[in-house]
């Protein structure tokens, strides 16, 4: 089934709210779902995004572990052991980024870029009564999205090399772009429904 861009991206917005409103066991439950779903569906993509990001999924886990107050770990370590109560937090946040990554994934390898261009654009309609051009908004974030993406999934080693590549010129023009029209169907009303029930159910 096909689904309107703009649905397909709000789903993905629901699914991060849902996701840090889960109690731990729940979280557990649906990450292990999500993370199914991405690898049968895109797990390619999945595994790059996993490799790119994996220090700073690290970062976070010691962040958590050593910043929030309760008991050592490891007492024998003194204050250079992780705490208890941070590594539980740690992880519990990092399966939430890892299930919002796995969702992410998802929606990159769905959504061409003309395609997500034209979900935003729908998204940001409300922005012309405050007098904002969504065209060019949308054209901008999904390029911007577009080129952090291609550096992120990059094969060079070096970092300086994959920052720098954000900020060179590209060949490609954005004078002149047709996004394809979408109508919204039954099934992205369902689609947004049944996201909007387990957001209901999350937060009750």
């Amino acid at each position: 089934m096909r689904f309107h861009p703009a649905a397909q991206i709000m789903a993905w917005c629901l699914l991060a709210v849902i996701l840090q409103a889960l109690a731990l066991d729940m979280l557990l439950i649906a990450a292990g779902l999500i993370f199914l779903c991405a690898f049968a569906l895109s797990g390619h993509k999945f595994i790059q995004l996993l490799h790119r990001t994996r220090w700073i999924m690290l970062s976070l886990l010691l962040i958590y572990a050593y910043s929030t107050p309760g008991q050592p770990l490891l007492d024998t370590l003194g204050i250079f052991s992780p705490n208890r109560e941070g590594l539980i937090d740690g992880v519990s946040q990092l399966i939430r980024l890892l299930a919002a990554l796995a969702g992410l994934a998802v929606l990159l390898d769905r959504l061409h870029r003309q395609q997500l261009i034209a979900g935003l654009y729908t998204l940001f309609a409300p922005l012309q009564w405050i007098g904002l051009s969504r065209e060019r908004l949308a054209v901008r974030l999904a390029l911007t999205l577009h080129y952090a993406e291609a550096a992120m999934l990059r094969r060079s080693g070096r970092w300086q090399d994959t920052l720098n590549s954000l900020f060179e010129p590209h060949d490609e023009t954005t004078r002149h772009m047709e996004l394809p029209l979408y109508r919204f169907g039954v099934g992205d009303a369902l689609l947004l429904g049944f996201a909007l029930l387990l957001l209901w159910g999350a937060l009750r």
